[in-house]
């Protein structure tokens, strides 16, 4: 079998053409409600700022049905990373690849070793920055310059994690396409640690946990315990993942600590 080069590793998939009335059929309330939570997990399905996780607010229909048609078909356009299970797009900053299973010892440090530089926040991603700006969630003085795009199908999820503490808050999710739930775990502390790195898992937790509906066309802002306490999650092959075209796709935003963030309330401005 022919090894995998350095540029196996990005490509354009085709996808089918998004129909622009709506994303992708979402549950109704009722259906959300009758999966019952397994024992001593609280769920909630819509958005509020005054879930039992501190600092998290949900922002429903933060872009429209047409809105996500025309990301959705920007982003499909473009080049993704294949080295994760799930596709994956970088934009700001630098970022490496994950080794492939057949790799050699040589060929995973040279892999692991070699850093790429992403590109800047595309020109067709700055009317969603600029919404977030004009809703007071960043401060004009504070634009987000990083965002993380992942696309998950119905197998897919990202292990527990805190956004690395190198970047600021607010750090903003926006779903496009299917909805899905997103959960979190209450840290004993604040606590820094990569997936990668495998220190994530050595977390202390306390052992609350919270499941969120996040719905298509949602924005989910982590600030303050949110942010720096809770990890956050996306559980890999989730039941109610309905159909095969079952897809969401997020888009990550994270701005660079230090740079004064706004103060307003974002439930002022939904």
């Amino acid at each position: 079998m022919k090894r995998k080069t350095l540029h196996d590793y990005f490509h354009k998939e085709a996808r089918p053409a998004v129909d622009e009335r709506a994303s992708h059929v979402e549950e109704s309330p009722k259906e959300q409600k009758s999966r019952l939570a397994p024992s001593g997990e609280t769920r909630h399905l819509l958005d509020r700022s005054d879930v039992s996780v501190p600092g998290l607010s949900v922002l429903q229909s933060f872009v429209s049905p047409v809105e996500q048609a025309t990301l959705l078909a920007f982003l499909d356009s473009q080049t993704w990373r294949t080295d994760l299970s799930r596709r994956t797009k970088h934009y700001g900053g630098t970022y490496c690849l994950m080794p492939f299973a057949t790799a050699t010892p040589a060929e995973r440090v040279a892999i692991s070793q070699t850093i790429i530089t992403a590109p800047p926040i595309a020109p067709e991603l700055h009317w969603l920055i600029e919404r977030m700006v004009s809703r007071a969630i960043y401060a004009p003085t504070a634009r987000p310059e990083f965002c993380i795009v992942n696309g998950y199908l119905r197998p897919h999820g990202i292990s527990a994690h805190v956004e690395n503490f190198r970047f600021g808050e607010p750090v903003c999710s926006l779903t496009l396409g299917s909805g899905d739930f997103m959960r979190f775990h209450e840290l004993a502390a604040p606590h820094d640690g990569s997936v990668r790195s495998g220190a994530e898992a050595k977390a202390p937790r306390t052992g609350k946990r919270v499941d969120i509906w996040l719905p298509s066309g949602s924005l989910c802002v982590l600030r303050g315990k949110a942010r720096y306490q809770w990890q956050h999650e996306i559980v890999r092959g989730r039941r109610g993942r309905v159909g095969d075209e079952w897809r969401r796709v997020s888009l990550t935003f994270r701005v660079e600590k230090g740079k004064t963030t706004a103060t307003a309330d974002t439930r002022a401005k939904e």
